[in-house]
């Protein structure tokens, strides 16, 4: 009896756990795809005098994406570095796992650095599929 319910308890805080990380990368790839899009409506003008001008659409997305690069790369980094030292007081939550398992950092980092990807190429494709030389008639 006293293991069943210690199996439900560990159960039900690792259900909570998932669920507050999934609300965390939610609300990261929210922010990301805001700012990505904030980002890429003030240069709008820029992006359609590049295409204008005869650029590849892919080489303007990777132009625009790049500035993103750096930021996005520090921040994985950190939150790396923060959740090791975090997961010391998670280890109780962490059942049957290190603390510190390479395997779960990597799935982790590899998850968000998907939605990053995906949050920051969305806005900036749709951006290359407005009409140009409308932009550039208002502008």
């Amino acid at each position: 009896m006293l293991y069943h319910q210690n199996v439900e308890q560990i159960e039900m805080v690792a259900t909570i756990v998932s669920l507050v990380g999934v609300v965390a990368v939610s609300l990261a790839a929210v922010g990301i795809i805001g700012l990505v899009a904030f980002v890429v409506t003030q240069r709008t003008k820029e992006i359609a005098i590049r295409i204008a001008l005869g650029a590849r659409p892919g080489a303007v997305l990777n132009a625009v994406l790049r500035q993103f690069r750096w930021p996005v790369m520090m921040g994985l980094a950190a939150g790396a570095g923060f959740a090791a030292l975090v997961s010391k007081l998670l280890r109780v939550a962490l059942y049957g796992v290190n603390n510190l398992d390479p395997a779960s950092y990597a799935a982790a980092i590899g998850l968000l650095a998907v939605v990053v990807a995906l949050a920051m190429i969305l806005p900036a494709a749709r951006t290359l599929r407005l009409d140009m030389a409308r932009i550039l008639h208002y502008e």
